[in-house]
Parts: C-alpha cells; sequence; structure tokens
C-alpha cells in the first residue's frame, strides 16, 4: 500500500501501531479518510482511484487484464510460500519473526499472538494447498516452494530488462509485486529456501533495490534520510523550546529578586495551658 501510495503520489501519513489486533475493522492496513474507515488492500486501492491517485491511468485494457491475472498469480503461488518462510519455517520462526513481532506487542500478548499468528498462517496454507493428492505437511512445503520458485521465474521472464513491469512507470502490479519480493530480499532469514532462489534472478533483485532506493530512499544502513532529517527537526524544536523554557525560568527568577521583600509575619503559636484534671481540652488551649 505504501509503495502504491507513492507511485500513485496519493499523500498519505503512516501511523505505525502495536496493536493491530484493535485496529478499525480487526485488520491492517487500514486507511482512514475523515468518516471513512476502509480495510483490505483491493478496497483501498479502489478508494484512492476514486480520489484520483490512480498509477495505471496510462494502461491499456490488455495491460489492465494482465494486472489482475499476475496479482491472482502472485496471491495464489508465491502467498503460501511466504507466509510459510515468516510463520511455519520453525528455525525463522524462533529466530526471526516471533522475536520481531513479539517485540512490538504489548506483554502479556506478545506470549500469546505470535503463536496465535503462527497458526493461522498454517491453517491458511493447509486449508488452501493441503487437498489431495497431497497429504502430509511435508508434501505440501515441497509443492509450496516449486510453485513460488515457478512464480519467481514467471516474474522475471515477464520484467525482463525493463524498470517496471509495463515500461518507464510503475503501476499497481509493481507495487503488489514488491510488496511480496522485497521481505522475502531483505529479511535476514537463517533458513533461506526462497532468497536464495531470489537472488539468482537479478532483474527482479535490481527490481526492488530500484523502489527502495528511488521511493523508499533506503540508504546502505537501512535507515530513511527523510525520517532522519524528521528526526533531526524534532531535536532541533526540543532544544529550542528547552533554551526558551530556561530563558523564561531566569526571568522569572531575576523578577522574583527585584520585587520588594516584606518581613516575615510572625506565626501564631498555640500553647498549651495548665489545667487540672477535669478541665475541658477546650480550656487547655489558648493563643
Amino acid at each position: 500500500m505504501q509503495a502504491y501510495a507513492k507511485f500513485s503520489g496519493a499523500p498519505l501519513t503512516v501511523n505505525t501501531i502495536n496493536n493491530s489486533w484493535r485496529a478499525p475493522k480487526g485488520d491492517v492496513p487500514v486507511l482512514i479518510s475523515e468518516d471513512t474507515v476502509i480495510s483490505q488492500p483491493a478496497k483501498i486501492l479502489n478508494f484512492l482511484r476514486k480520489q484520483k491517485y490512480n498509477a495505471d491511468y496510462e494502461l491499456s485494457a490488455k495491460q489492465g487484464a494482465d494486472t489482475l491475472a499476475y496479482i491472482a498469480l502472485l496471491e495464489e503461488k508465491l502467498l503460501p510460500a511466504l507466509l510459510h518462510t515468516f510463520w511455519v519455517e520453525a528455525e525463522n520462526y524462533c529466530s526471526v519473526t516471533k522475536p520481531w513481532f513479539a517485540s512490538r506487542i504489548a506483554f502479556p500478548l506478545s506470549l500469546y499472538m505470535p503463536g496465535k499468528m503462527s497458526r493461522e498462517a498454517l491453517n491458511r496454507i493447509l486449508l488452501t494447498r493441503g487437498g489431495p493428492p497431497l497429504y502430509s505437511l511435508t508434501e505440501v512445503e515441497a509443492q509450496i516452494y516449486r510453485d513460488a520458485k515457478e512464480c519467481l521465474n514467471l516474474l522475471s521472464k515477464r520484467l525482463g530488462t525493463s524498470q517496471f513491469f509495463f515500461g518507464d512507470t510503475p503501476t499497481t502490479l509493481d507495487a503488489f509485486v514488491f510488496g511480496f519480493l522485497a521481505p522475502i530480499y531483505k529479511v535476514c532469514f537463517p533458513r533461506v529456501q526462497l532468497q536464495e532462489h531470489l537472488r539468482q534472478l537479478p532483474n527482479l533483485c535490481r527490481f526492488c533495490d530500484d523502489i527502495l532506493s528511488c521511493y523508499f530512499r533506503l540508504t546502505v544502513s537501512g535507515h530513511s534520510p527523510a525520517g532522519q532529517d524528521t528526526a533531526d527537526a524534532n531535536l532541533q524544536k526540543l532544544t529550542q523550546l528547552v533554551n526558551k523554557e530556561s530563558n523564561l525560568i531566569e526571568k522569572m527568577d531575576d523578577n522574583l529578586r527585584k520585587s520588594p521583600q516584606h518581613p516575615p509575619r510572625k506565626l501564631t503559636t498555640l500553647k498549651l495551658a495548665a489545667g487540672g484534671e477535669g478541665s475541658s481540652p477546650l480550656n487547655r488551649l489558648s493563643p
């Protein structure tokens, strides 16, 4: 969604949340525009297009049909392997995905939510790809990775030597492909079966690098210069605010010193009067 917004020029403000299960509509990404709340990528794209932010404006009808066909191919062939790589492959899940997501979820839900998401990913894979003749999880895993590698080969062949899939301008298809490939390409997993195959397709790697450098402006260290500029600007504002408050305190201190001083007032004291055993407690107190 971020890639499409950048391609189409939509002025989005990205708000990162740590409690995605409490997001409006119960899912992310969610687009909030005034009183309108929209979830699911396809619905968000349609909304942006209605607002005249259309990355496919110059595509022909055939190219539009090709876009839908390749997006369906991504979701059928590549998505199961992507889910397996992140959420089901035990070594990747335990060393990367689980700590990564748990670090952004409040305790004690951080102990529960990653496991729930892992089970949901496995159930989705088995529901869509676990039918006959694939009966065991091992057979399902082997098949989804074969399909994913075949999908990557088709994408590589379709891209060829072009910068983007339909020429020199990025479109919806480029945003979808980038959204699927960039996590596989950039996340450092201990088990890298799909990542190794992707790295053998240099045009797809170059495709990801170009979008990251041109539209997300990632530096070698992985930080965005725009983000760094924002942090520097915030730090400068904070420094100015602190200096302003400090000057105000000094001014108040000077005014206090120059103000006329009044002699201290003698406080009224309470003395305990000596009284007999039967004296009233009120009669024992005198100013």
